[in-house]
C-alpha cells in the first residue's frame, strides 16, 4: 500500500532520513518504532505531504506520490493522525465527525439558496454516518460534548473515527497511546483491530509502548539514524542485537554477567 525507495530528508546539515526503504502492506497494522531522533515522523511528515524529501520517491497503491501536499493525499486516501489531536474544540463530538467529508454542497453559498433539498439530504446521510462511527467507538455518551472537554485518550478516539469518515486507504497513526490511560489505550486498539480485521484498513503507526505494539503490529520496522535497522515479528526486534544496541547504547555482547540475569 506504501513503499518508499531510498528517502531521504536533510534539514541544513542534518540528514533527519537517510536512504530508508519502508513497504506497508495492504492490510497490515505496521509498527514503527525507534528511539528519540531515529527519524519516525519525519518520515511520517513526508509521506503525508507535509515535507518535501530531499531525494527518493514514495508511492501510495503503487501510484508515485512523491511531495503531494496532504489535501491530494487525503482524497487518495491517506489520512494521518497526530501525537497531539487536532480537534476542533468548539465543536462537537459529532460535529467534528460531519465536517470531515470533502466537498460538501451546503459549503458552496449559491447551494445553500437552489438546492436546499440536495444540501440536506447530504446533511442526513452524513450525521447518520457520524452517528455510525460514533456508536462503533463507543462514544454515544459525549456525542454532543465539546472536543476540547475530552480526556486525551478521547480525543485519540475522535481523531481515529475522523479517519472512518472517509473511504481511507491507509492512515498514519502517529503515537496513538501517548498520554493516554490503560483503559482507555485497550479501547483504541481494540478500535484499530476490527478496522483492520472488519473494514480492511491498512495502519502505520509509530508507538514507544512496545506491549501494545506486540498486541497490534506485525510487521515491526525499527529505525535508527535515519534509516531502516530492522524488520520483523515485535518478538524478533526485541530481540535483535542491533536495535537492543540502538535502544540502549549498548548490546548484548557488552553486557556483564550480571547485568544479562538482571
Amino acid at each position: 500500500m506504501i513503499k518508499v525507495e531510498a528517502l531521504n530528508k536533510q534539514f541544513g546539515g542534518v540528514r533527519a532520513v537517510n536512504n530508508a526503504w519502508v513497504d506497508v502492506t495492504e492490510g497490515s497494522i505496521t509498527g514503527l518504532i525507534g528511539p528519540n531522533g531515529a527519524g519516525k515522523t519525519t518520515l511520517f511528515n513526508i509521506i503525508a505531504g507535509l515535507f518535501p524529501p530531499t531525494s527518493g520517491k514514495v508511492f501510495l497503491d503503487g501510484e508515485d506520490v512523491t511531495g503531494l501536499p496532504p489535501h491530494k493525499l487525503f482524497g487518495k486516501g491517506l489520512l494521518r493522525t497526530f501525537q497531539i489531536a487536532h480537534e476542533f474544540s468548539s465543536l462537537t463530538v459529532i460535529e467534528n465527525l460531519m465536517m470531515v467529508p470533502p466537498d460538501q454542497k451546503g459549503e458552496r453559498l449559491l447551494n445553500t439558496w437552489l438546492s436546499r433539498g440536495a444540501v440536506k439530504r447530504e446533511e442526513e446521510a452524513i450525521r447518520a454516518k457520524a452517528e455510525e462511527v460514533i456508536s462503533f467507538l463507543n462514544l454515544e455518551h459525549l456525542m454532543h460534548e465539546r472536543a476540547g472537554n475530552l480526556s486525551g485518550g478521547q480525543k485519540k478516539l475522535l481523531e481515529l473515527g475522523r479517519t472512518m469518515m472517509v473511504d481511507a486507504k491507509v492512515v498514519l497513526l502517529d503515537e496513538v497511546g501517548a498520554g493516554v490511560n490503560r483503559t482507555l489505550l485497550a479501547e483504541i486498539g481494540d478500535a484499530i483491530i476490527r478496522l483492520n480485521k472488519e473494514r480492511g484498513y491498512t495502519f502505520c503507526m509509530i508507538e514507544h509502548d512496545m506491549d501494545f505494539i506486540s498486541r497490534l503490529c506485525d510487521p515491526v520496522i525499527v529505525m535508527a539514524e535515519g534509516t531502516v535497522l530492522a524488520l520483523g515479528s515485535a518478538s524478533e526486534v526485541r530481540n535483535n542485537e542491533a536495535v537492543i544496541e540502538a535502544y540502549l547504547g549498548r548490546g548484548l555482547k557488552n553486557k556483564t554477567p550480571a547485568q544479562e540475569s538482571a
